[in-house]
């Protein structure tokens, strides 16, 4: 069995922070000694990490600084790992004095953005034991744009963090009626932190061109910065009736089952979780085709191209057979490629070749 330690700055609700957390408590699970290290305390998913993990904080109380992690070598130190690893931006800029600090213990960073990546991070790549990245198109940013050579880097894809749990039930119609959907209005969901790259407010946009003589509602499943502003463009656009704000849902699963299609414009990703977790539910999508996207399963559209996804999008609103047929493809796909399991497994496995070396 190993010591496993997994580096992350915060435990927001984002789907990273999520992912960290799943492998935290499926490695505990399976008899490893883990401990979670972050840079902050608190977040909303804290009390979603599993007893059996380790859970060490650096701060002293929330600063609200996500890149301050001090005494990060000692701690990591006194808990003497077989094997460190690095999630997100902030853990991943202290990847590599990680590796100097400890050079006979592998430390992994990982490609789990779109974003451009900061200096540190860029210098950490290059120090790091090995990369795991969580879809072909970014190992292939690694190679092209920052010149990682391609055996260092393994791809994984994200495990999904929200298995399905039965089909419409009671839960779900009420969520439905809640927001004034009837047995005939079809919902699309995104579930996504309000931030810029999120991009919500195009889809706001696009729900500005939708027909209007057919039932349906978008609904935006998230809180953050970006909110307000979403909020007010729809009331310019007198979309009140048509796009709902319904909040944060620490599980999105009731929404999954409240849904019929999901729908993302993210300008800034790497394989989402969202989509993920939408398509083992059996919901056909429409997404632009930035990093990873395409590997996600569903439609994909040129990113920023809305006349576009409007076509791809209105034969899944308006044609029940073109949506079954979506949606049994797209949950083919999600369990062939996302089971939790396996996924696990393959880091796992990663792990003890790289002790091996």
């Amino acid at each position: 069995m190993a010591r496993i330690a997994i580096i992350q700055d915060y435990l927001r609700s984002g789907g990273t922070e999520r992912q960290s957390i799943l492998l935290a408590n499926d490695f505990a699970d399976v008899g490893h000694e883990v401990m979670l290290l972050t840079f902050r305390p608190g977040g909303v998913l804290d009390n979603t990490v599993s007893k059996k993990v380790l859970r060490r904080i650096l701060q002293p109380f929330n600063l609200g600084l996500d890149w301050f992690a001090p005494h990060l070598a000692s701690v990591v130190g006194e808990f003497s790992p077989d094997i460190i690893l690095c999630m997100g931006r902030m853990a991943n800029c202290r990847a590599g004095g990680l590796q100097r600090a400890f050079p006979g213990v592998p430390v992994i960073g990982t490609m789990r953005t779109g974003k451009h990546l900061p200096l540190l991070f860029r210098r950490s790549l290059r120090v790091v034991r090995h990369i795991v990245s969580n879809s072909k198109n970014a190992a292939n940013l690694l190679t092209e744009a920052y010149g990682i050579p391609a055996k260092k880097i393994s791809v994984i894809y994200n495990s999904l963090v929200f298995a399905p749990e039965g089909t419409r039930d009671d839960e779900a119609i009420a969520l439905r009626q809640k927001f004034g959907a009837s047995s005939m209005t079809l919902v699309a969901v995104c579930v996504a932190m309000f931030r810029p790259e999120k991009n919500q407010r195009e889809l706001v946009e696009i729900a500005a061109q939708l027909p209007k003589d057919r039932e349906w509602q978008i609904w935006l499943a998230g809180d953050g910065t970006a909110r307000p502003e979403c909020e007010a463009l729809v009331k310019a656009y007198y979309l009140e009736d048509r796009v709902k704000f319904v909040g944060f849902h620490k599980d999105p699963r009731p929404l999954y089952r409240a849904a019929d299609l999901a729908v993302l414009t993210s300008r800034s990703d790497s394989l989402s979780n969202f989509l993920v977790e939408a398509h083992s539910h059996r919901l056909p999508s429409v997404a632009y085709d930035i990093v990873g996207i395409s590997e996600c399963g569903g439609i994909v559209v040129e990113a920023g191209n809305q006349p576009q996804f409007i076509e791809k999008l209105l034969p899944l609103l308006l044609d029940e057979r073109v949506r079954s047929e979506a949606s049994a493809k797209v949950h083919a796909y999600a369990v062939e490629n996302f089971s939790r399991k396996s996924r696990v497994q393959a880091y796992l496995d990663l792990f003890e070749s790289l002790k091996e070396k």
